[in-house]
């Protein structure tokens, strides 16, 4: 499938045997079924290695996954990362301790992190085993799912937002 030059790479994060950790799995497992072909979609564990080389050379990417800030489970995130990473530690790091937050910061230090990285981050409430996410946080993947798709019509129509 080709990609539209105008078109984010989505990316969602996590493990889904880890209750709501798997956040970003399901919003992306939702995206897929329902964005338009040229929209690339990917899951990933989160492992610092595979994202920088995922979103190498791509202008616009848009990162789903779980953090844990102390907010309010449920409670929805959103920062380009490309200009402000503050929240960075919130990011659960994979169980190779290079995860989302340290692609980030080591990308940035190689000047190959993407023009455009809008991450979401969906404040878990259970990071235990299990499958499944806790009411709350489905509702809030809902949400962030129905943006993504609502918005997708601009990046096809006119290029990012």
């Amino acid at each position: 499938m080709k990609r539209s030059s105008s078109a984010p790479l989505v990316i969602g994060i996590g493990n889904t045997f880890r209750s709501d950790d798997g956040v970003g799995i399901w919003v992306a497992q939702q995206l897929r079924e329902q964005f338009p072909p040229g929209i690339t979609v990917l899951e990933a564990t989160g492992e610092g290695g595979a994202l920088l080389e995922a979103w190498k050379g791509v202008p616009f990417v848009i990162l789903v996954d779980a953090m844990r800030s102390g907010a309010a489970p449920g409670t929805i995130h959103v920062f380009d990362a490309a200009f402000d990473f503050s929240h960075s530690k919130c990011f659960l790091g994979s169980s190779h301790a290079f995860g989302v937050s340290e692609a980030v910061e080591l990308a940035r230090a190689l000047n190959r992190l993407p023009p455009r990285l809008i991450v979401y981050g969906i404040e878990g409430a259970n990071f235990g085993p299990g499958v499944g996410l806790s009411d709350v946080v489905a509702r809030s993947a809902a949400d962030v799912a129905e943006r993504l798709l609502r918005e997708v019509h601009c990046w096809n129509a006119e290029g990012p937002t």
